[in-house]
């Protein structure tokens, strides 16, 4: 299973949010190139970045600070926040972007993810992020009344390399991730699944990875995002990396 560390931007910064809350950030960082270098040395293989403000924006507002971390980071980088077009996927992928995550155009237009995923395989994944089980967009400032499970069907078949699942009501908390919900949805969808919001312990990755490595009947659970977790000290990426791969 993989372990996506997380580095957030807002203005430049490394950051964490509170459920998804602008208002409610805490900064971690000034460099982000540094931050990613930092996951690397601990045996980071894949980051998961999110451009906050794009995501509000609808458009990319941290550009510079997401080529610093692609030119600093020799793994793969998963990067979310404000993809709304075509030609915002390509700008990406140019600059050395392994995978770009859409949520808000997947639900409003799921025509451009299924283009990009038919010309860029392997490179998109759908956020599902939920607020009372139904999918979540703009910066999760809006919920729409489409429920998770509907939002993970519309892309079954679409080519897509993974499903982001976030419970934003647990985001940033420390509360604990979701697993139930996780589980479920791995369970209804043969697209992989990404477990992300609230992690707080080994024993959350060490449960996922258990259904991870079971696969079952259906896509899985391919990795997991950790965020404030590793900044505030509660678990070192190198073991989360051993659990994960034990």
């Amino acid at each position: 299973m993989i372990v996506f560390p997380a580095i957030d931007l807002k203005d430049g910064q490394v950051v964490r949010l509170a459920e998804g809350d602008m208002a409610r950030a805490t900064v971690y960082a000034d460099d982000p190139a540094e931050q990613a270098r930092r996951f690397a040395a601990a045996g980071a293989e894949h980051l998961h970045v999110v451009d906050l403000d794009g995501a509000f924006a609808g458009r990319p507002e941290n550009g510079r600070a997401v080529e610093s971390i692609v030119r600093s980071f020799p793994g793969h980088v998963q990067l979310g926040g404000g993809i709304r077009n075509r030609e915002t996927i390509e700008r990406w992928f140019d600059l050395g972007v392994a995978r770009v995550v859409i949520g808000t155009a997947a639900l409003e237009d799921p025509a451009l993810v299924r283009g990009a995923a038919r010309d860029f395989p392997g490179g998109v994944v759908v956020a599902v992020d939920a607020r009372g089980g139904l999918v979540a967009t703009r910066g999760w400032a809006e919920v729409s009344d489409v429920p998770v499970a509907d939002m993970a069907a519309r892309f079954a078949d679409a080519g897509v390399a993974a499903l982001l699942f976030t419970d934003v009501g647990r985001d940033g908390l420390l509360k604990g991730c979701n697993l139930e919900a996780t589980v479920d949805l791995s369970r209804c969808t043969r697209v992989p699944v990404i477990a992300s919001g609230g992690v707080a312990g080994l024993d959350e990755i060490r449960a996922l990875s258990w259904h991870a490595a079971k696969r079952e009947d259906a896509g899985g659970i391919e990795g997991v995002i950790v965020g404030r977790a590793l900044y505030d000290g509660r678990i070192e990426l190198g073991d989360a990396l051993a659990v994960a791969a034990a």
